[in-house]
This record gives structure tokens, sequence and C-alpha cells, in this order.
């Protein structure tokens, strides 16, 4: 019975995280309150506020959600066959192209990552070094091969991490667009030159 209601209860969980979803992309994170969320899912907002103690914590579900599907692609490109420079070009690209669309080209959504920046930093600094450790795994499997000449793989994942923020981080993607500066592929050439093992030049 217990295992019974746990699953109920992170199936109810994450209803309230889908539809508070779309309503932050449809009316914006300020406009919607838990009663609205409550409204679509035909419950009480006392019922919602068993599962969520406040709507920043629904804000924060919501936030660690979007992260956690950035981070479950990134993982499948780093455990995929194929050269590991491969690999990470397709990881940082992908990593780029779904925050610019969750966070960037969503006007109503980036304003609750404006907020969630802000105010949920524990959550971003999780999500970062989930990143860092997975760009790390190609990293180490790249020097293992022999495609990567790196001493120390945790600090080469960092730079990566650090040259990439310009298109990692929703806020500057959305700063930098129309600011001068490398392009995507550049960026990437640039930290794969850095990567590569010198002696096959």
């Amino acid at each position: 019975m217990t295992l019974i209601s746990d699953n109920i209860e992170a199936d109810t969980q994450h209803r309230i995280l889908v539809v508070a979803e779309r309503l932050f992309r449809e009316i914006g994170y300020q406009k919607t309150t838990v009663g609205d969320i409550a409204k679509q899912l035909r419950m009480s907002p006392a019922n919602v506020y068993r599962f969520f103690p406040s709507k920043d914590a629904i804000r924060q579900g919501v936030a660690q959600r979007l992260m956690s599907e950035v981070e479950e692609a990134a993982q499948a490109i780093a455990v995929a066959p194929g050269p590991a420079a491969e690999r990470l070009r397709q990881m940082l690209t992908t990593i780029h192209h779904m925050n610019s669309e969750r966070y960037v080209g969503d006007s109503k959504l980036h304003e609750m990552v404006a907020i969630a920046m802000e105010e949920d930093w524990a959550v971003c600094k999780t999500h970062m070094e989930r990143i860092i450790g997975i760009i790390a795994e190609v990293i180490a499997a790249g020097a293992a091969t022999g495609e990567f000449q790196v001493p120390d793989v945790m600090l080469a994942s960092l730079c990566t991490c650090n040259a990439m923020m310009r298109f990692f981080h929703p806020q500057m993607i959305a700063q930098c667009v129309d600011k001068p500066g490398p392009t995507l592929d550049q960026m990437i050439d640039f930290i794969l030159a850095g990567l590569a093992w010198k002696g096959s030049r």
C-alpha cells in the first residue's frame, strides 16, 4: 500500500509541474496563481499545497524538471558510441539549443527562469555541477583514447563550460544575440582545438 501511495503522490506532483509549466508559458509566471493550477487539475488549491508548500516551490520544481531534461539529453550523448570530439560537439550544441528554445525563445518562461536564477541558486548550481560532470565524462573518454591531451579532466571540463557560458546561460544567450562574438560552431572548434592531442599535428 505504501508503494502504491508513493506512486500516486509522485504522479500527482508530476501533473502539477506539467500544468504549472504550461500555464507559465501561456500566461506568465507572475500572473499564474496556485488557484489557476488547481483549477486545471480539477482539485482544490489546498490539495496542491499538500504537495508544494508555495508557488515558489512549484517554480523551483518546474525549473528542476526542465534542467533535468537537459541533463538527460547530455548524458545520452555522453554514453553514445563514436569519437569523443563528435560527442562533445553534439552535446555542447544540444545544451545550447535546448536552453535557447526553452528559456530564451519563450518570453513568458524566460521571466520564470530569471527569477529562478536569482532565488533558486542552489538548483542552478547543482545543474551546472551535473553538466560539468557529464562534459568531464566525454573529455576523459577522449583522453583515454588519445583524442584529447588533457592532464586535468575536471579543469578541462570547467574551462569548457566557462567558455560556453555565452551559449549556455539563459540570460547571457538573450543578452548576446546581437552582440559581436564567435558563433556557436567557432567556439566549439576553439574548445576542441584546445583539447586535441598536440602530437597529431
